[in-house]
């Protein structure tokens, strides 16, 4: 009885902190539906069960009323599963989407891990470091210069360092509006792709949205709805911007 007891306390107490961590995650670091399109969600939600159940279990096979080391026991227990939620928890938030990147005619969802961190010296500071409250909107400049030009896509093709993965390059979105709307698609190309039952309640639930552009991610591309007029992101959406 006793050592149920303790395994309920034990799980309590490793549920409340869970419930803090799918709210950090879901909530700031991977709100929807940008957690369907890196595919975190399986992965968090394996780490964070074996965290919550094997720290409980563990308690309840080792307490013991009386026992001479129950303390150390149940402090080693709480350590190790307290190393193991942190490193979860880093191991997840290195993968935050960090940038959400216009790159000429459409978006790319870069990563934290994937972020160039060379020359970070040149790099504005509003771009220097990866956003950990939240994906922010950027364009990329794609440098003029030939030998630049050509540096980048050595490096594309031999490291996987394109042009959405440069915080050099960041540049304010509000100044790409003329090139957002000169590549702006138009709604109706959305039935073409999707389920037109699908597009229309996505678009009832983003009335500004008047054009969209492609979101490139590692998992599942998706659509970003726009406002053509004011070259303004009204929405991530989940739905199919390629055949």
């Amino acid at each position: 009885m006793y050592r149920v007891k303790a395994g309920l306390i034990h799980l309590l107490g490793s549920c409340l902190l869970a419930a803090l961590a799918v709210t950090l995650v879901f909530r700031v670091w991977y709100p929807a539906p940008l957690s369907d399109a890196v595919g975190v969600t399986s992965i968090f939600l394996l780490i964070l069960g074996v965290d919550v159940v094997l720290g409980p279990l563990l308690t309840t096979i080792v307490y013991r009323p009386g026992k001479p080391s129950l303390r150390f026991d149940l402090a080693c227990i709480v350590v190790v599963q307290m190393i193991a939620f942190g490193y979860g928890l880093w191991t997840v938030s290195q993968g935050r989407p960090a940038w959400l990147v216009y790159n000429a005619n459409r978006f790319d969802l870069v990563q934290a891990y994937e972020l160039d961190t060379r020359k970070l010296e040149a790099v504005p500071d509003a771009y220097r470091s990866a956003p950990w409250w939240g994906a922010r909107w950027v364009a990329a400049e794609i440098p003029k210069d030939l030998q630049q030009r050509s540096d980048l896509t050595l490096e594309a093709v031999f490291a996987g360092l394109d042009v959405p993965q440069r915080p050099n390059l960041y540049r304010p979105l509000e100044s790409f509006a003329d090139d957002l709307r000169k590549h702006a698609q138009p709604l109706a190309e959305l039935d073409k792709l999707n389920d037109p039952a699908a597009v229309r309640e996505w678009l009832q639930a983003n009335p500004q949205a008047d054009a969209w552009l492609p979101m490139m991610a590692r998992i599942q591309p998706m659509v970003v709805l726009i406002n053509k007029a004011q070259a303004r992101v009204v929405a991530v959406v989940p739905l199919k911007p390629w055949s």
